[in-house]
């Protein structure tokens, strides 16, 4: 019994150390697994950490480099990309800033402006080529070569026929230009009009003839004629459908002598019209000869031709050119040449050389000899001088140029000098060359001065057009003041 007991109570202490190495397993087992699972997540944490801090920094890193990449413009851009997608409240709110206008640069605006400024001129300079082209070779020859003359009276535009035209049409066009058609009157049948007179009445003076058969004009013209003259001359303006004339007669031609800019052999540059009539202390003025102009770039240094000046020769290149001068008798000479030997057989004392061709109206004594030009229909601005029978001296510039005055003929200018009464007449040196100077004559006709320009208020009669102030020159035929 005693040993059955003692197995008993054996397997019961057995049983309860079974139970409690399982209940302490257990314990251990539950606090294992309490205490190693925040142990293992710690462990697993800095590892997903790492991994995230990587790639923040691969990411921060990128963002740099291509933050320095990129031009300030396109960052300004982005930026305010960034600022745009978020609501205006919510940046506000935040302390975002605001965006900015974008203000165009002055670059920007004034390229564009010169782009718009270079495309109408474009346009405009190919529609005038595109006209030109057609009237060159278009139908109309009469206005083709009215053109084409016109072109060739200004140095600066004689070049622009041959963009339309080939050589060998040009010279044709010039060749014909300067043949002349001549009317030949008898002196005694030849008449004038009085500048008076043909303004108001019309009435034609015929000249009267001396014992000896020279005409010496009309008596009873010239002295309703004298009489409103105003320094020994008469000036008037006359206005036709092309053109504007400028004319001054001076009633003593032994006032008239030729001005130079210089002595022609030190290189100085031309004299302007103002400075000129200052310094010689001249009331009237226009301008002379020729000088040398390529492109209408001419300084006017020397002359082109034979050149007197107050009897003395001052210039003689040998050039054929039209010739135009005062004898000792005071007698006004234009010729088609002149050579030196010639000038000094007839007693010149002051002349000037323009071109050839430009003798208008010449006489022998007997009878007055007119040069047309049908076929030269060019118009420009003018210069001329002529002198009537009773001596007086015949000054004309005309305007040209503009829509309103686009200039006269050679014919226009021959048919105004026979009006007036021109027995012998040349034609001067024209276009931007054509002036006339007449000391404060608005003030001497009282000619409203707000209708004059700044070169008319300084003294200069006619309009001057030209892109240039009034042009030096080496020549120009001067009025003394009266004595």
């Amino acid at each position: 019994m005693k040993e059955q007991d003692q197995n008993r109570q054996n397997q019961n202490q057995n049983r309860n150390q079974s139970q409690n190495g399982s209940g302490q397993r257990h314990v251990i087992e539950v606090t294992r697994s309490s205490t190693t699972a925040p142990a293992r997540t710690a462990r697993r944490e800095p590892v997903v950490n790492r991994q995230q801090n990587a790639a923040d920094s691969q990411r921060r890193q990128n963002g740099a480099e291509r933050h320095s990449a990129e031009p300030a413009v396109q960052r300004q851009q982005n930026a305010e990309g960034q600022h745009s997608a978020v609501p205006a409240g919510q940046r506000r709110q935040g302390g975002g800033r605001k965006r900015r206008r974008r203000v165009p640069r002055p670059l920007g605006i004034f390229g564009r402006t010169m782009l718009i400024i270079f495309t109408v001129i474009f346009v405009l300079v190919f529609a005038l080529f595109a006209v030109l082209k057609t009237v060159a070779t278009g139908p109309s020859e009469t206005l083709r070569d009215m053109l084409v003359l016109s072109a060739m009276q200004a140095s600066a535009t004689k070049w622009v026929p041959y963009l339309f035209l080939d050589s060998e049409t040009v010279d044709e066009i010039l060749a014909s230009a300067e043949a002349t058609q001549t009317d030949v009157i008898p002196m005694d049948a030849y008449t004038y009009y009085t500048t008076d007179a043909s303004e108001t009445t019309g009435v034609e003076y015929p000249d009267e003839t001396g014992d000896d058969g020279t005409v010496t004009g009309n008596s009873a013209a010239e002295t309703s004629e004298w009489d409103s003259a105003i320094d020994g001359m008469l000036y008037q303006t006359v206005s036709f459908s092309t053109y504007k004339a400028y004319i001054l007669i001076v009633k003593d031609p032994s006032r008239i002598y030729v001005g130079t800019s210089s002595d022609y052999q030190s290189g100085q540059t031309g004299i302007r019209i103002f400075d000129i009539v200052e310094r010689e202390g001249a009331v009237a003025a226009i301008n002379a000869g020729e000088f040398e102009d390529t492109n209408g770039s001419g300084t006017g240094d020397n002359p082109t031709g034979l050149t007197y000046s107050l009897g003395e020769c001052v210039w003689n290149d040998g050039a054929y050119r039209t010739f135009m001068g005062f004898d000792e008798d005071n007698k006004l000479v234009v010729a088609n040449s002149m050579t030196k030997d010639k000038a000094e057989e007839l007693g010149i004392r002051d002349g000037v050389s323009f071109q050839t061709g430009n003798l208008l109206i010449s006489n022998d004594g007997e009878s007055v000899t007119v040069y047309y030009a049908d076929a030269n229909t060019g118009t420009s601005q003018r210069t001329a001088i002529g002198q009537r029978a009773d001596g007086a001296v015949i000054m004309i510039v005309t305007d040209g140029r503009t829509a309103s005055s686009i200039g006269a003929t050679r014919n226009d200018i021959i048919d105004l000098m026979v009006s007036l009464g021109a027995v012998t007449a040349g034609m001067l040196d024209g276009g931007s060359s054509s002036m006339m100077y007449y000391e404060d004559y608005f003030t001497k006709y009282g000619i409203d001065t707000s209708t004059l320009d700044e070169y008319q208020k300084l003294g200069l009669c006619n309009v001057y057009k030209a892109f240039t102030k009034p042009r030096r020159l080496p020549t120009y035929f001067l009025v003394s003041p009266e004595e």
